[in-house]
């Protein structure tokens, strides 16, 4: 891996990825490998205003463009920050939720023109995009539930059933359009079958990208 690997993990509310991402990097850790564990919205100093704002605060308005904006905004500093320097680095960086969150929330949720938010993501990326997406399925009425019971609902969490399942069916269809990057797993089996499924597939994925002879 000449410049490390990058894995997103994504899915709609409560398909698990944050305790399936900890696993794996705990194991990748165990297992020799070079890995981190980063998040969006929120790992930067920026990105925690940025997250307090969109996630937090009921109170302040904004509209759908607004949203994406500041979704970007966070995106930006985080490659510039955080992911960059550590695939230069070649670590095997683990962020829960990237880019395929905005196409699926603001482009397949929220009915934003698609062909607007590749160009404005194209420029807050710089070309860094995941090598492996792991998305994480689960029904929104389930997942809804589960992250219901964890804590207090988010901004996102409080929009209609309906908005989820456009959030879910945009998943699946970029998943669909691109098997070679994408993986899909049943988040509504049991944990223990959600993270061997996933820690296969992402180990599977390591292995075609080693060097010969060479570890990460």
């Amino acid at each position: 891996m000449k410049n490390g690997m990058f894995i997103a993990f994504e899915g709609p509310e409560g398909s698990g990825k944050s305790t399936v991402s900890r696993r794996l990097l705990d194991d990748l850790r165990r297992d020799g490998y070079d890995a981190m564990r980063t998040i969006e919205p929120g790992d930067t100093e920026l990105g925690a205003l940025i997250r307090e704002i969109l996630l937090k605060k009921d109170k302040v308005h904004l509209t759908t463009r607004a949203e994406l904006l500041l979704f970007e905004a966070d995106r930006a500093e985080h490659v510039e920050e955080v992911i960059k320097p550590s695939l230069h680095k070649k670590r095997i960086v683990i962020c829960d939720r990237f880019n395929t969150a905005t196409y699926a929330y603001q482009g397949y949720g929220l009915g934003l023109d698609m062909a607007a938010i590749r160009d404005i993501d194209d420029f807050a990326v710089q070309g860094v995009v995941p090598d492996l997406v792991i998305v994480l399925d689960v029904d929104p009425k389930t997942g809804l539930e589960r992250a219901g019971r964890k804590r207090a609902k988010d901004r996102m969490e409080k929009r209609s059933v309906d908005f989820h399942r456009r959030v879910r069916k945009g998943y699946l269809k970029m998943a669909e359009k691109d098997p070679r990057r994408f993986r899909v797993i049943d988040s509504g089996q049991d944990i223990e079958r959600v993270y061997e499924q996933t820690k296969a597939a992402v180990y599977e994925h390591i292995g075609y990208n080693k060097r010969p002879g060479k570890g990460c």
